[in-house]
């Protein structure tokens, strides 16, 4: 066991009862409330969560309520957060619970890791500090602590790495194991920061933290990602038919397959390959379409976990609605339809 470790406990509690943030989900043990903040906070800054977490606990206060809900009013709900396959599992954990539990959330590691997108960090979180579980939560931030504590220069993006460092925090575990995990995981959002951002003179843990004794806080943790990066390049239709005016115009989306990136998510139309005019008003003909005029709108980009988009997107004014979309007024589209944050850039104001 790296000796480090042991000597870490101590002070991070003592911090922690000290700077812990204020936050919604912490103002009780709900495992419920518990569970739908970490899976938001994946991928997401606790900040961007905050406003996300409100609305969707307001709209859907239980396990029930989430079980029922239908799936277009699910991704609405989760519109902003990206990643929609993790509202998907949320609901389908949910109707699990219902199911197979009596609505009664599972209280154990174990049980907790049989629920559709629930892995070993999530389950962790909920174990210990919903039901006191002696269980390690282990996240990003966690993995930068302890390689900056420890001074180690493995790869922590290799599973075994995680596992390693997995099992050298359990040796450590105070019994609220609970409010060690979010000790160690407050730490690393706020102050062993990423980056070379760290703030060690704010860190109660400079004392025993190799990195900041030997200057290596900016080199640590090492992260070698294994994957190369895909990149596309896609042209983006804005379609709107007029009808009179411009304020009682229709735009055209479209629904994704149910498999493959953005899964079911409604989108505006888009091409992979960047067009000319020409070609762009030939692929709207094509839909059936007669077009009136292009007009540009702007570049964006877009960054996946293992691709970037890269878009163009036009404004396509048609004579009349056509192909085989769905035609929405901008109202519905604000209220309804939720569109993937990659394709938001392009979306009517």
């Amino acid at each position: 066991m790296e000796p480090h470790l042991r000597r870490i406990v101590n002070p991070l509690l003592t911090w922690y009862e000290t700077h812990r943030r204020e936050l919604p989900w912490r103002l009780d043990q709900d495992p419920y409330h518990v569970w739908v903040s970490e899976i938001m906070l994946q991928q997401t800054r606790v900040e961007a969560v905050k406003k996300y977490y409100a609305r969707f606990i307001k709209a859907l206060p239980n396990v029930q309520s989430l079980s029922e809900v239908p799936e277009d009013r699910l991704l609405k709900l989760w519109e902003g957060l990206g990643y929609y396959s993790r509202a998907r599992n949320l609901k389908k954990a949910a109707q699990t619970i219902v199911r197979d539990c009596g609505g009664v959330f599972p209280d154990t590691f174990a049980a907790l890791m049989k629920l559709p997108g629930v892995g070993e960090y999530t389950a962790g979180a909920v174990a210990s500090i919903c039901f006191h579980e002696k269980v390690t939560a282990v996240d990003g931030n966690v993995l930068r602590v302890v390689a900056r504590v420890t001074g180690s220069r493995d790869n922590v993006l290799l599973p075994a790495v995680k596992k390693q460092m997995e099992a050298q925090l359990r040796e450590v575990l105070p019994d609220d194991a609970g409010t060690f995990n979010e000790a160690i995981m407050e730490l690393g959002e706020t102050v062993c920061l990423p980056n070379g951002a760290a703030k060690c003179g704010d860190c109660p843990l400079r004392g025993v933290c190799t990195a900041y004794r030997d200057g290596l806080t900016a080199e640590l943790p090492v992260r070698v990602k294994q994957t190369k990066r895909r990149q596309e390049q896609r042209t983006v239709f804005l379609l709107m038919a007029e009808n009179g005016t411009t304020r009682h115009c229709k735009y055209a989306v479209e629904k994704r397959p149910d498999k493959g990136l953005l899964a079911g998510m409604y989108q505006l139309p888009n091409v992979e390959g960047f067009l000319t005019e020409q070609e762009i008003r030939a692929t709207a003909e094509a839909w059936g379409m007669q077009v009136l005029e292009i007009t540009f709108l702007k570049e964006a980009k877009h960054v996946f976990t293992h691709l970037d988009w890269f878009m163009k997107g036009y404004q396509v004014r048609v004579t009349h609605p056509a192909g085989d979309f769905l035609w929405v007024t901008p109202k519905e589209l604000q209220e309804k339809y939720a569109l993937p944050t990659a394709l938001k850039p392009f979306a009517p104001r």
